[in-house]
């Protein structure tokens, strides 16, 4: 998860012993973390051995873990009756930690390839090894504040006017992000080449 129950129990001012409210957090975390996931266009939790296909031709491929840890093997498909053939010797460089280029295509149009790797952020709360990056810290209190104002507000979700008081109406902005939230998350989506 992109942040941890401790950490918005704390931003809540929430005891850490009243256990009250930790389902609803943390399922708010976890649809959260989906929802930077589908924002940024990209896998942001660390994942291993995740799988990406393209088209054979291609030599610039825009991974969706980002940022790459380790390649661990490419292979190749021509149709549906053979099973994938791992492509030993692959040349390619990595740009920017997001970019595979190839020094040439790995088959003809008719095919697919598959590049199999290591990528993304190690989440809070998980130790953080040789060759990995910790998720932003921007990141983790967008999550947080996104979470929190969630929480304040979950009586009104939904709701466009409130009835008048003293003759005001109070009229409520119908965002699925805050804007600060959105913001955050704009200089993290993964560019589609």
């Amino acid at each position: 998860m992109i942040t941890q129950l401790a950490t918005l129990k704390a931003r809540l001012s929430i005891d850490e012993f009243e256990v009250k409210y930790d389902t609803m957090l943390t399922n708010s975390i976890r649809a959260l973390s989906a929802q930077f996931d589908k924002q940024t266009g990209r896998t942001l939790a660390r994942t291993l051995g995740i799988k990406q296909e393209f088209n054979a031709v291609e030599t610039e491929l825009c991974l969706t873990c980002i940022p790459l840890e380790v390649v661990t093997m490419f292979e190749l498909k021509s149709n549906e009756t053979d099973d994938w053939s791992e492509q030993p010797g692959v040349e390619y460089l990595v740009r920017a930690g997001c970019v595979l280029s190839l020094a040439a295509p790995l088959g003809g149009w008719r095919q697919q390839a598959r590049v199999t790797y290591t990528g993304g952020h190690a989440l809070p709360g998980t130790t953080v090894g040789a060759g990995q990056t910790p998720l932003p810290d921007d990141l983790e209190q967008a999550a947080v504040e996104q979470a929190a104002y969630w929480f304040r507000n979950r009586d009104t979700l939904g709701l466009v006017r409130h009835p008048p008081f003293q003759g005001t109406y109070d009229q409520f902005a119908q965002l699925d992000l805050l804007l600060s939230v959105r913001t955050v998350l704009d200089g993290y989506r993964r560019l589609v080449t």
